[in-house]
């Protein structure tokens, strides 16, 4: 069934012929819906803003959902839903098998790129917002709906590769004996012998076209290096309680064979160029090319990233295709779909949006590095929260200062701001939903369980129950507009408001005290309340507990 807020812009949307411009309301005196339609048709239409909105409310019968509308300032609809309307609609969420997620009438299978760690280091503070958000962004799709195919593009291709195998030959190690921390210590190595050695630096580069060529030594040294890292993906995700799975790596090694074809392809349709010895495609009000091909004859990401949305599209069939990746690559996402796009490899029918998002600073307010420069790992980072706390509030902490933030903003990693159970923060949510837990567990215990079944419509006689009533008709809303838009802080947003208005509710509206009638209501106010916040932590990827 449509949200409340569907079925009012619909019906005025029916009757005006045009958007009616409805949003919630800014302020409780405003109603709980307003519309500015009036002040856009008026003019139009030759009358005045405030008769046009006189002319809509009585045209347009909302009686059986709002109260009598009433008008503001110039010409602002202000609607309030009925209290019946809204207690009907929390039984209902309460009802529905889906928990009030709503469902997409087209769904799509969509691709999303995310995490894409290198092989042979670390995960560090660079790979933390893409797992996050592209994470969340997995789950709220799947739940309205969507088949979603995640695409771990790893870094496990390369010239990096001719340089790291050619030293563990060099020096007879078992690549099968490696482990993370020590492959991160033979890249060292193999970097200052590349530098020192130019016959190191020509065998390194032959090494290279060896892996390329499938050389099955070189081969089964490259595996060995991308066993190690996969595990030590494996155990960040694990930490992390992100979805990711070896079924979901596609990394660049895969699109391998299809780079000269791809090249092929483009400069056969005269899309792409010879240019000072590359193969470049100009693209329009762009001085920059893309490069293909480079003049030595090496493909660098450009093609293989044409590749990848080749087989996206072509080979999986995605209806819509997501890149999680730092804002620093706009400029290269611009390119890749205007390029795809000619090439007929991506058509108009298939969105193609780069999700982009600033950077993780440290306590300066500077990029986070260590002392000497490096980035920071990814298991640093989230032992400092660990340090604070238990790990599964940690992890909220984590994810909800990332997710909260406009994905654009960079934000500021204060673990002591981030683990807080005041403000908010992850943990605030979670300890909301772990108070309305143990409301629920009280009263089961006295013998009043509620039945999401058979429950009864609430009272709502006081205002922190309408309130708390008008948050829950929202949640469907928020959903969806976060699937629409990959916007994951509007759900934070959303999360927030009701966790604070269960805050009032508890104060201002015994429940265990209450009796009869009202106490059972407001059990169901609490019940729906949990299910809901339970539903949208779940989509942040934060745990639920049951007791804090």
């Amino acid at each position: 069934m449509p949200s409340l807020a569907a079925q009012l812009g619909q019906r005025l949307s029916d009757a005006l012929g045009v958007d009616p411009e409805l949003r919630p309301a800014t302020k409780p005196q405003f109603g709980h819906y307003q519309s500015n339609v009036a002040l856009r048709l008026g003019p139009e239409r030759g009358v005045a803003p405030r008769q046009m909105a006189q002319l809509i409310i009585d045209q347009v019968d909302l009686s059986d959902l709002c109260q009598p509308p009433d008008i503001a300032g110039p010409g602002f609809i202000n609607l309030r839903l009925r209290d019946d309307v809204l207690a009907s609609q929390v039984r209902r969420l309460l009802a529905d098998p889906r928990g009030g997620l709503p469902q997409t009438e087209q769904p799509l299978k969509v691709v999303i790129d995310y995490s894409a760690p290198n092989v042979a280091k670390p995960m560090h503070v660079g790979n933390l917002r893409s797992t996050i958000i592209g994470d969340c962004l997995a789950r709220v799709l799947r739940g309205v709906g969507h088949q979603v195919v995640a695409q771990n593009h790893i870094g496990d291709w390369g010239t990096q590769f001719g340089m790291l195998v050619e030293q563990i030959l060099d020096e007879g190690i078992d690549a099968t004996g490696l482990t993370l921390d020590s492959s991160v210590e033979l890249y060292k190595r193999a970097q200052a012998h590349f530098r020192a050695d130019d016959d190191f630096a020509d065998r390194a580069r032959r090494r290279v076209v060896a892996l390329q060529s499938g050389d099955g030594a070189t081969r089964a040294i490259w595996q060995a290096l991308i066993d190690v890292s996969k595990a030590g993906f494996n155990r960040a995700y694990r930490r992390l309680g992100v979805l990711l799975t070896d079924a979901d790596l596609a990394g660049e090694s895969i699109y391998n064979d299809a780079l000269a074809g791809v090249a092929a392809d483009l400069e056969r349709a005269g899309i792409a160029v010879p240019d000072a010895g590359a193969l470049v495609v100009f693209v329009e009000g762009d001085q920059t090319p893309l490069i293909v091909r480079k003049s030595d004859g090496g493909y660098g990401y450009a093609a293989t990233d044409l590749a990848a949305i080749r087989h996206r599209v072509c080979d999986l069939g995605a209806g819509r295709l997501i890149y999680v990746v730092g804002a620093p690559q706009a400029h290269h996402f611009q390119q890749l779909f205007a390029v795809a796009r000619r090439a007929g490899w991506l058509p108009p029918a298939v969105p193609a949006e780069h999700v982009a998002f600033g950077s993780v600073l440290g306590p300066d307010g500077k990029m986070f590095k260590t002392r000497d420069g490096r980035a920071v790992t990814l298991d640093s980072l989230l032992d400092a929260a660990e340090e604070q706390t238990a790990p599964a509030i940690a992890m909220a902490a984590v994810k909800y200062a990332d997710l909260s933030n406009s994905l654009h903003k960079d934000y500021v990693f204060d673990v002591d701001r981030m683990v807080a159970t005041t403000g908010d923060t992850g943990p605030y949510l979670q300890y909301a939903h772990a108070r309305a837990n143990q409301i629920l567990r009280r009263a089961a215990a006295e013998g009043d369980l509620v039945d999401d079944a058979q429950a009864l419509a609430p009272e709502l006689s006081e205002p922190a129950e309408r309130t708390l009533a008008l948050l829950l008709s929202r949640f469907g809303d928020t959903v969806a507009e976060v699937a629409d838009q990959l916007q994951p802080h509007r759900l934070c947003g959303y999360l927030y408001d009701l966790a604070t208005a269960l805050s009032a509710f508890y104060e201002q509206c015994p429940v265990l005290k209450a009796s009869g009638r009202t106490r059972a209501s407001r059990l169901v106010l609490c019940r729906a309340t949990q299910k809901v916040l339970a539903q949208g932590l779940d989509l942040l990827g934060i745990v639920a507990p049951e007791r804090m």
